[in-house]
């Protein structure tokens, strides 16, 4: 048999039936013969197929004969249904043949012979790349030491109290982290703005709440005073005409109210969990607290990993699948610009870019995206990672968890989906696989910022 390796694009390789030629990294044209035998039978049935609902006179429906019924409808009608029955049939066998991995529907050319007869198919396919694999096992990565420290535990417990405090009005200067009603108008250069200005507004005197400077202002004003508080906008900014200037804020203070958190003791812990002291939810909230560190930690170790293959391994990426992620992409952010109601031009300016880069940026991941799912999915090949049915019931048992549905419910509403399920699986499988098998090195003792509040167990 001939060979079926490649040299160089536009080289043909005649197998047993069919002949590949590879125009691009990942795009093949396959030219595949059909057969007088493979034509005859898919007329035979095309016929069986198209008589069903014929009826002519003197015969029953369904009961022509094939030669009236060529007299009456023509054989080009049987041929044309064949080809359209033995086409994906041919199609799939060449796939096979080249152990080929299409990323989109070919497209589809058929040849005739001088006698009319279709006796070769023409398919133009993108494909899968070819990806020769080097070392994924034992990678080097380094990670800062998962830590939580005593001052972290309590900022977890604080939070807790705060979401739990009561707001007591004060009669005193306005300080940081109070409550407050106030009025505002804002002006530059003597002139108001959109969205610089409201009236009874609650909020909380933090810093990252306001542009730089309000907080500031308002701070040591007291419950009936109005003061002209000065602020200046970033650069850049989601406005880009407010960007970089400096606004000059007429504001009123209402009242002020300072949040009053519960005690830290043992009636707290009861209240909130079922801890029965204050000891026990400390204990709770290490543990919650060290489960995140670890799982921020494998994530990052993940991280690691893959940018350090995605940078050992080039391979051509199919751009079919390319542009259905920058698609993907796109309506992302083109929602998010809908739900804050802005333009897209002016959603990227708020992002603090611009359209063009931002277009420019999404396609970057989309390659990204697109190179790390192809290398994953060749590692899990190469190690035989796949979803057993165990995984696929016990994602299924997730699921169910999650929205309150019988499991039965959630695999009848999957339907099809359920192969994007395993898909999922197979990726996060793999990942492990090469997360438990790199090389893990601590950078510097360093100490784990908490990112989540534990909740309290109900």
């Amino acid at each position: 048999m001939p060979s079926n390796h490649f040299d160089r694009f536009g080289e043909q390789h005649v197998l047993s039936i069919s002949t590949l030629t590879r125009l691009a990294p990942t795009q093949v044209e396959l030219e595949i013969p059909i057969t007088s035998d493979e034509l005859a039978a898919a007329e035979d049935r095309a016929f069986r197929k198209l008589v069903k609902n014929v009826r002519l006179p003197g015969f029953r429906q369904g009961k022509v004969p094939r030669k009236v019924f060529e007299q009456s409808y023509g054989s080009t009608a049987i041929t044309n249904q064949a080809i359209e029955d033995v086409l994906p049939d041919v199609y799939a066998r060449a796939i096979r043949e080249h152990a080929l991995q299409p990323v989109e529907r070919p497209k589809m050319e058929v040849v005739e012979e001088t006698d009319g007869r279709p006796t070769r198919l023409k398919a133009t396919v993108e494909v899968r790349p070819e990806i020769t694999l080097g070392t994924y096992t034992g990678i080097a990565v380094s990670r800062p030491p998962a830590v939580v420290s005593d001052a972290d535990v309590e900022r977890s417990l604080g939070a807790l109290a705060k979401e739990r405090a009561t707001l007591v009005p004060v009669e005193r200067a306005a300080q940081p982290g109070d409550v407050v009603t106030l009025d505002y108008e804002g002006t530059i250069d003597g002139i108001p703005f959109e969205g610089g200005s409201a009236s009874g507004q609650v909020t909380e005197l933090s810093e990252g709440r306001f542009i730089p400077g309000f907080v500031a202002g308002i701070v040591g004003m007291t419950a009936g005073q109005t003061k002209d508080v000065e602020a200046r906008f970033p650069d850049p900014y989601g406005q880009a005409e407010l960007a970089g200037k400096t606004a000059v804020f007429a504001v009123t203070l209402h009242d002020v109210k300072q949040l009053d958190s519960p005690a830290l003791d043992d009636e707290f812990a009861k209240g909130v969990s079922e801890s029965w002291s204050l000891a026990d939810l400390r204990a709770d909230a290490r543990r919650r607290l060290e489960a995140l560190s670890a799982a921020r930690e494998r994530r990052a170790i993940g991280n690691a990993v893959m940018e350090k293959l995605l940078k050992a391994h080039e391979f051509s990426l199919p751009a079919t699948m390319v542009e259905s992620e920058f698609g993907h992409l796109m309506e992302d952010a083109t929602s998010a610009a809908a739900r804050a109601n802005l333009p897209f031009d002016e959603y990227a300016v708020r992002l603090g870019t611009t359209e063009e880069d931002l277009r420019r940026e999404y396609r970057s991941d989309a390659e990204m995206r697109v190179k790390g799912t192809l290398l994953i999915e060749q590692i899990a090949q190469a190690e035989h990672i796949v979803a057993t049915p165990a995984d696929i019931q016990e994602e299924l048992a997730a699921l169910a968890r999650q929205y309150r549905q019988p499991v039965v419910k959630v695999r009848e509403a999957l339907g099809n989906g359920v192969l994007s399920l395993m898909d999922g699986i197979v990726r996060t499988k793999t990942l492990d696989f090469l997360i438990d098998n790199a090389e893990v090195a601590t950078a510097g003792e360093t100490t784990a910022e908490p990112e989540e509040t534990p909740e309290a167990a109900s």
